[in-house]
């Protein structure tokens, strides 16, 4: 038996990388291997000639092929997420549809397709949607994927039971037919989509703005930060202006792309391609439906806001940490990010919560894309008390950089002091959506559920908070963490946790 040293199976990961765009963190080093041993013996060969060959042969895609059957594998189901093709169907499909009543033709793309899934569950949602329109529409539906064994399967189309346990009884009866153990797609779905073998980094043959709307779900993530950021400009050059893209619920494009404005419906987030020229539409654009209270002001009946939350908690705070604050770290990254501008002084007054003078001895910056100085600015105008001026800040901010956590934050915090507390806690979902790490939105949108009388959202979201406030960043607990230390907002989540009976 051939056995792979640690050095090669870090080869292995390395040209992987390389050849396919695949990157594994190391939790999965004990996965390569086992990939390693197999491919190993399938071959017959050494490891050290195998990984050579691998690195440098030109003509590698056979075997290319072979690694992707193993590498890719997996789990999918029809209407997986039901709640993003509920927002294709209602939002994405109908801005297309009339995008293109010139044209009548509409094509959608599933990247990374596995065994055919969600190209079978797009081509169902847009038949119901256009069978009726007249004059008719020419829908073109492609799926790639570099595993060639899921692109067999998804020619197929025939599938268990299980893969449609999310699927709607009508839409079974409809387009599907029982044969022996197996459903068996209809033949009009089954060849309303082309299924192609295709490597996402390494290809590049899509005509230009070309695609109305892209599914990429749960791809990225296996990506090295570079390919990444190729396969997103692929999607942006492909994409239609004013197409949508939509990505896995851990997935985001924060650090990949500014080309797409952030869109939240149907209690998801997806991203839609700015126009050409430039023009931004709202960032945020959110439908009501039944049973969801209106985007009305809501009574808040204990405290108006986070800020005058913190204010009433100082001093069983100050009393619980006296003896375990941890003091403030007065230099930033942030700072150190911005060559144009020296933010030292201010973040120094910051620390020291002297808040006017911080925002008096911010430099003045005639650059717009300066977003560590905006971002630092918004924040201090929100510490002041200043919050129509900080509130304009955070969305000048995010008029250059929609996907900016910190400013999708200050902006809830505004909010919340306009007794908006759907928009409140809407910013904070955004805001926990494009930086997972961050605490201060857990936090926030916990104490408005917990005033708002929502127990269980209260316990899950401070909870949430106790967690990720742990190891938040040192440069976020200065910037949004009210003058407290981690010590100090621990604390406070847990004294919530514990009037809600939760966990301490």
């Amino acid at each position: 038996m051939i056995v792979a040293a640690s050095v090669e199976v870090d080869r292995f990961r390395t040209a992987v990388a390389l050849r396919m765009g695949l990157w594994f963190d190391d939790g999965k080093l004990e996965f390569l291997a086992g990939v390693l041993e197999r491919r190993l013996q399938a071959q017959g060969e050494l490891a050290a000639r195998y990984l050579t060959r691998l690195e440098r042969h030109p003509d590698i895609q056979p075997e290319l092929r072979e690694i992707a059957q193993e590498l890719t594998i997996g789990e999918t189901y029809f209407f997986r997420h039901s709640d993003q093709f509920r927002a294709f169907s209602e939002v994405a499909l109908p801005a297309r549809i009339e995008a293109r009543s010139s044209y009548r033709q509409l094509r959608l793309l599933s990247a990374g397709c596995s065994s055919g899934e969600e190209a079978y569950t797009l081509s169902i949602l847009t038949r119901e949607r256009v069978l009726d329109c007249h004059p008719p529409f020419e829908v073109t539906i492609r799926g790639v994927d570099i595993n060639p064994r899921v692109i067999e399967r998804a020619r197929a189309a025939k599938y268990s039971n299980w893969a449609l346990r999310e699927t709607p009884d009508a839409i079974q009866q409809r387009y599907f037919t029982v044969v022996g153990r197996e459903y068996s797609l209809s033949q009009e779905i089954r060849e309303s989509v082309q299924f192609d073998e295709e490597n996402l980094v390494a290809d590049d043959s899509w005509a230009p703005e070309s695609y109305d709307v892209i599914f990429c779900r749960n791809v990225l993530m296996y990506f090295t930060l570079e390919n990444a950021q190729r396969v997103v400009n692929r999607f942006t050059r492909a994409l239609a202006p004013g197409g949508y893209l939509f990505l896995g619920h851990a997935e985001n494009l924060r650090g990949l792309s500014q080309s797409f404005e952030l869109r939240h419906t149907h209690s998801t987030f997806y991203y839609q391609r700015k126009p050409v020229s430039g023009v931004a539409s709202q960032v945020v654009e959110s439908l009501e439906f039944p049973g969801h209270p209106p985007r009305a002001a809501l009574a808040l009946d204990w405290a108006s806001t986070w800020l005058e939350t913190v204010q009433r908690s100082s001093d069983r705070i100050l009393a619980l940490t006296a003896k375990n604050a941890e003091p403030v770290e007065p230099v930033l990254s942030v700072a150190q990010a911005s060559p144009r501008l020296d933010l030292g002084r201010a973040l120094e007054l910051l620390s020291q919560e002297r808040f006017a003078e911080a925002l008096a001895a911010l430099p003045h910056s005639n650059s717009a894309s300066d977003i560590d100085a905006a971002l630092l600015r918004a924040a201090l105008l929100t510490h002041c008390g200043r919050l129509e001026e900080a509130e304009a800040a955070s969305a000048e901010l995010l008029a250059i950089d929609g996907l900016n956590a910190g400013a999708h934050y200050l902006r809830s915090l505004c909010r919340e002091r306009q007794a908006d507390s759907r928009a409140a806690i809407e910013f904070s979902q955004i805001a926990a959506y494009l930086e997972p790490s961050f605490a201060m939105p857990h936090l926030h949108w916990g104490l408005i559920a917990r005033r708002t009388g929502d127990r269980s959202t209260a316990l899950r979201e401070l909870t949430q908070a106790v967690l990720l406030l742990q190891r938040e960043d040192p440069a976020r607990l200065l910037l949004f963490g009210g003058g407290f230390s981690r010590e100090g907002l621990i604390s406070l989540c847990q004294s919530e946790l514990s009037r809600l009976g939760g966990q301490a």
